[in-house]
């Protein structure tokens, strides 16, 4: 009977109140705070996905590479190393997402004029088209954004702000514990090896 949801109650709600009742010895504060952000996250981008698939026909991680190359700036081109390293993901899901975007139109590979033998990736004609239009889309007006609407402007950047600090202390965290982590340490080693070589 504890499980049930309180009649009128949101899932959000209920996942709150649930954890209040069964750990009313601790301050869930921080936890409560990260499972909302979470669930946002989820629900935001599960939407996004949705909308990039339907009007773009890829996926919403292949459409924040053609962000990532948009908010670049002209000529719209970034080096792979930068691309994953901004998006967070891996070098080898880069370089199955520029293939799949390459395949179907959306960026190209092309030579960077400042490093010799090296690659850039590049929105096409059709990529930065369709970066402009789901920029376009994601903006007020979107079903996505539905409950963003119901806060003032000003409401909406102070919790835009309070999000950055949040994700600027964790990512100063993740960076601090993987240059401390043992395959950090051993790097340079590698690379005077390689140096060697």
């Amino acid at each position: 009977m504890n499980d049930a949801r309180r009649q009128g109650s949101s899932p959000i709600e209920d996942v709150v109140a649930s954890w209040e009742r069964e750990r009313p010895d601790l301050d869930l504060s921080n936890f409560l705070l990260a499972i909302c952000v979470m669930r946002l996250g989820r629900v935001v981008d599960d939407a996004y996905d949705r909308m990039c698939r339907k009007r773009y026909g890829i996926s919403g991680a292949d459409m924040r590479v053609l962000f990532a190359l948009r908010r670049a700036g002209r000529p719209y081109a970034r080096r792979p190393t930068d691309l994953f390293r901004a998006l967070l993901v891996t070098s080898g899901a880069i370089t199955k997402q520029v293939d799949r975007l390459s395949s179907l139109g959306f960026v190209d590979r092309i030579v960077d004029p400042s490093y010799s033998g090296g690659a850039l990736i590049a929105l096409t004609a059709k990529g930065l088209k369709a970066a402009n239009s789901a920029t376009e889309a994601l903006t007020d007006s979107s079903p996505i954004m539905a409950g963003m609407r119901k806060m003032s402007a000003a409401e909406r950047a102070t919790i835009r702000r309070s999000i950055q600090q949040m994700l600027e202390g964790l990512e100063q965290v993740d960076a601090s514990e993987e240059n401390d982590s043992p395959r950090a340490a051993r790097a340079p080693a590698r690379r005077r090896r390689a140096s060697r070589a």
